[in-house]
């Protein structure tokens, strides 16, 4: 029996195995496909989001997370679940997109180049008008605020506070996602919190982040 006779069609993907999903994907299976990027857009695209506070940016950095996935997917090695794996490429990608747009401000040249033809660039979510779907603030402005002081952490810092703060993961998903052990992260975190307590001491004062 072959291996698309042994394995659910299209419309019972919610059943099959992992290790089944995989084969139908290494196999270019364009259904199996489908499926993957319907089961995990939503987390890609607010992972990215969280990192880059533009959701122009977090579209297009989700898409090239897909297209990342597809092209290696051969190459994925079932040393972790296929959802970490896939967090590692969305916050290898957006990171990457960071160190972009400060190579970018510190040239000048992306904001000489976008004024010349009349655009002041990418519309930058900030302040007031930043609210993620993973965090759940009353205030706007706060949530605005708040993800402007994450940016200025650390990078492992950042990685980790968005991870399990923002989108919600265990310290061990995280732990598997960053390479590192679950003690790390927790001290990365700690870390974290720390430094946002001093960033945004009035802040904190009032509403307490467990």
């Amino acid at each position: 029996m072959s291996v698309s006779t042994q394995i659910p069609s299209f419309q019972n993907f919610k059943k099959i195995k992992e290790s089944e999903l995989l084969i139908r994907l290494q196999q270019g299976d364009e259904a199996a496909f489908k499926h993957l990027v319907n089961t995990h857009k939503d987390q890609v695209y607010n992972t990215c989001l969280g990192f880059l506070r533009n959701h122009h940016d977090a579209e297009d950095i989700a898409q090239e997370v897909f297209m990342k996935v597809y092209d290696s997917i051969g190459d994925f090695r079932e040393d972790a679940a296929l959802s970490t794996w896939i967090y590692r490429i969305a916050v290898t990608k957006s990171l990457e997109q960071i160190r972009y747009r400060k190579r970018q401000k510190r040239s000048g040249f992306f904001k000489a180049i976008s004024s010349f033809f009349g655009n002041e660039g990418a519309e930058e979510v900030d302040g007031s008008n930043f609210m993620h779907p993973g965090l759940e603030l009353e205030n706007k402005e706060r949530a605005g605020i708040l993800f402007g002081e994450i940016e200025k952490l650390t990078e492992k810092q950042r990685t980790a506070f968005t991870l399990q703060k923002v989108e919600g993961l265990s310290y061990q998903e995280v732990a598997d996602v960053m390479k590192m052990s679950v003690p790390a992260v927790e001290s990365l975190l700690y870390r974290a919190r720390e430094n946002l307590k001093k960033q945004l001491h009035d802040y904190y004062q009032q509403n307490e982040m467990d």
